[in-house]
């Protein structure tokens, strides 16, 4: 549920409704979702889980670049793990309306999101994102 990078950090499922802020955690050097007023708790999606941001979602250029902000043409995402296979890599992604991902891991600090909708069960939601995600796409995903 939530990324292997915050298993150090004290975490919650998400809740319709919650507002969620990015953040970086004080124990992990990852950022991904905090409840507004629980700065240190890390706010675990499950995939399929809907969101709807304040504003275009803005996130950095690939890790050890000179830094880039960069901008989804989207206030809605869905989130999504990618990479399953793969176990020392980040997982959690946001996708956009437009297909683009985006790894949580790259979203910039401070902006806040509110939770819209969960998936029925763990079960019952299928990644048809991370399995068509071939190495030209998550790429560009990443980049």
């Amino acid at each position: 549920m939530c990324d292997y990078s915050l298993q150090n950090v004290k975490s919650r499922p998400a809740r319709i409704s919650d507002e969620l802020v990015t953040t970086r955690f004080d124990t992990s050097t990852t950022r991904g979702f905090a409840a507004a007023g629980e700065p240190n708790v890390a706010v675990c999606l499950r995939p399929g889980t809907e969101l709807a941001f304040d504003h275009d979602v803005e996130y950095d250029n690939v890790p050890g670049a000179e830094p880039t902000l960069l901008r989804a043409a989207s206030k809605t995402a869905r989130f999504r793990q990618l990479r399953l296979n793969e176990p020392y890599v980040h997982h959690d992604a946001l996708e956009f309306p437009n297909g683009q991902t985006v790894l949580l891991t790259r979203l910039c600090e401070g902006q806040h999101a509110t939770v819209l909708q969960l998936p029925a069960s763990a079960d019952s939601v299928r990644e048809p994102a991370a399995e068509r995600l071939g190495e030209q796409t998550l790429s560009s995903a990443i980049a």
